[in-house]
């Protein structure tokens, strides 16, 4: 069997239905028009527990599995030096550990989110003179251990399973995506966005050289990541913010020299392996827009409504040259009217006349929406993004 990305597709262990997910979610990035619109979501933790709560579900309730979701996710070691987190401080409240990115990061266990205090990597000198384990380093993806990304966020997690364990074992139930960050989002965990913004400013063709090390360092990584998924996945993400919520964080110019040319060719790669590519870039993104279509990325996650970002206008701006993944505001669901959120969802699937538009929150779903809310919000989308789409006249516009 071959899909229409040209790669050969493993079948094995798959059932009917993860393979029509996989159809339903190829057809739409090719710009077709499958039975539905696909759907899915990054979850927080503290959601999936009072989700849990409120529905009266098992602890071990699983929205992927629950609503039977149509793609995952998922996270191979990227840390720049493979080792275990040193932990500095730690009791039944809170935790503080210095990170395989050299990172100093607190966790309170009773907030949603850590907090960077301080880099290893806090001098310009230090990030020019830094060495990194190898990005094809096999523990990245064949061992388990503690790596940043996937250990310290909504939740806090050491000793996280071997990758590829992971992929496997998602692959019976849903098209699995590999995934890699980009420059821009290795800084912000590396050095911190101010330091990464002022040294741009301070030293810019310096620091254009540490970008284009780092932009080979994740390049060969995703080389080697695709490589050890031997025909497992399914697609790939890049992970790479480069915008607040007014523009971007660096000039366009700038971000075209330096940046552009190793999201370019991370593209090519996974195209090359016949892997589609999501990009997953937050803010407002527009002045730059036109150089993801560009590059050939095959769709762009999450466009942050809250930072100006709308698919039905891109829409109407880009066509079908790009696909849409997300852009359902997150503000709207955390406010639970209900009414709101029915107007919020159905105009969005106006962007999924033709293909080409995933439905997913415009980041992802915190604990601040309740259970009830993206119950309601999952049958929304399932029963109005049916194909052909057909909205309430007060909702539908032209695209």
């Amino acid at each position: 069997m071959f899909d229409t990305f040209g790669k050969s597709a493993d079948t094995a262990g798959r059932n009917d239905n993860t393979l029509r997910k996989l159809d339903r979610l190829n057809k739409a990035l090719r710009h077709e028009e499958p039975d539905r619109v696909p759907i899915s979501d990054f979850f927080w933790g503290s959601f999936v527990a009072r989700w849990r709560r409120e529905l009266d579900l098992p602890a071990d309730a699983n929205p992927y599995y629950y609503y039977d979701l149509d793609w995952i996710v998922t996270i191979p070691n990227m840390d720049p030096w493979i080792r275990s987190f040193e932990t500095l401080r730690e009791d039944a409240e809170q935790v503080v550990v210095k990170t395989g990115f050299g990172a100093i990061m607190h966790k309170h266990f009773q907030h949603p989110m850590p907090e960077t205090t301080a880099w290893e990597m806090d001098t310009f000198e230090k990030l020019e003179q830094a060495v990194f384990d190898a990005s094809a380093d096999q523990r990245r993806f064949f061992a388990a251990g503690d790596n940043q990304i996937a250990g310290v966020g909504d939740g806090f997690q050491r000793n996280s399973p071997p990758w590829i364990e992971t992929v496997n074992r998602l692959r019976p139930d849903f098209p699995v995506y590999g995934s890699i960050i980009e420059v821009s989002e290795c800084l912000t965990r590396l050095i911190g966005q101010s330091n990464a913004m002022m040294w741009m400013a301070e030293f810019p063709e310096r620091m254009g050289a540490v970008i284009n090390r780092l932009g080979r360092f994740y390049l060969e990584m995703a080389k080697a990541e695709i490589a050890a998924g031997a025909g497992l996945l399914d697609g790939f993400v890049v992970w790479g913010d480069v915008a607040y919520k007014k523009s971007t964080f660096m000039s366009p110019a700038y971000w075209r020299q330096y940046f552009k040319p190793w999201v370019a060719q991370m593209t090519a790669a996974a195209h090359a392996a016949g892997l589609p590519v999501i990009y997953h870039g937050c803010g407002n993104v527009k002045a730059i827009f036109a150089d993801y279509i560009e590059i050939g990325v095959d769709a762009y996650n999450p466009l942050e409504a809250k930072a100006g970002m709308d698919a039905v206008e891109l829409r109407r701006q880009y066509g079908h040259r790009i696909g849409f993944c997300g852009n359902s505001d997150i503000q709207v669901w955390e406010s639970g009217d209900r009414n709101a959120i029915r107007r919020e969802v159905l105009r969005k699937l106006n962007a999924a006349r033709g293909g080409g538009f995933i439905f997913q929150s415009d980041h992802s779903v915190s604990s601040s929406v309740s259970g009830p809310t993206y119950d309601a919000i999952v049958k929304l989308v399932r029963e109005f993004g049916q194909y052909p789409i057909r909205l309430p006249a007060d909702i539908n516009e032209e695209v």
